[in-house]
Formats: structure tokens, sequence, C-alpha cells
């Protein structure tokens, strides 16, 4: 997607989704430069956007990392994170598979993922560290 945003190397990801926090914080604890910040879908920050890139914020089907001021959605958003974190450079790699299949693979694991990993009844809260990198 390219649409654009003004706030750069922030990830967007469902605040609910027992797996999507754990990405947050997997991503988190990687980032040694402290270069992303997070906002949960659920937060008004986040709510702007996801309406901005064509999410809908009360049923999200993907994350998104804006990053160079274009905004990445499903596949491409965590290959572009996972690309960017030490040790996980290798996953670049992984552009290569066609975007199709791609997408394919990581729609199937969002439309399951409050069945298969489960779902939070409030938003995931930070621990005092991380949040200092969540825009809300």
């Amino acid at each position: 997607m390219n649409s654009r945003w003004p706030d750069d190397d922030v990830i967007l990801y469902d605040g609910v989704c027992v797996f999507c926090s754990r990405w947050v914080r997997f991503v988190a604890k990687r980032d040694v430069e402290r270069g992303f910040r997070f906002t949960a879908i659920q937060s008004p920050y986040g709510t702007r956007l996801a309406q901005a890139f064509g999410i809908d914020p009360h049923d999200p089907d993907t994350n998104a990392v804006v990053h160079g001021d274009v905004a990445y959605l499903k596949s491409d958003a965590a290959l572009t994170v996972l690309g960017m974190l030490p040790g996980w450079r290798w996953t670049r790699l992984l552009f290569a598979v066609p975007k199709p299949l791609r997408d394919a693979v990581y729609s199937l694991v969002a439309k399951n993922r409050y069945r298969i990993f489960g779902k939070y009844e409030e938003c995931f809260v930070p621990d005092a560290e991380m949040r200092a990198r969540v825009m809300e």
C-alpha cells in the first residue's frame, strides 16, 4: 500500500489479540535501537491510523507498519519489521515469495488468531519501559 502517514516506524496492532500483543513484545525486545513505536488499533491514534489505511478498527484483518512514510500491510508489514531487526534481516529473503501466497498465509492466521491464540478482555497494557514507545 502506498498511503502516506506523518509518523514513521509506527506499528499498528490489535491490542486485544494475544498473538498480536506477543508480536509487539517480540519486536520491542529485539529492537535494540528502540526505533519502533507501537499503537493499538483500539486507541484513538490507532483508530485514526487504521481508518486512514482502510483497516476496519472494529474488525481488523491486518497489522500495519509505517516505514519511510509508507504504510505496509499484511505480510509486507511483518517482513518489513522483521527485516529491520538485528539477527532477523535474513527474513528479507521472504519478499521473494510471491505476495499473493505470503498474504494468503498471513490472512489465514489473522482470520483465526483469536480462536488459535486467544483474546484479551481489554487491550494489552505494556510494561513501563515499553509504555514510552506507545502512541495513544
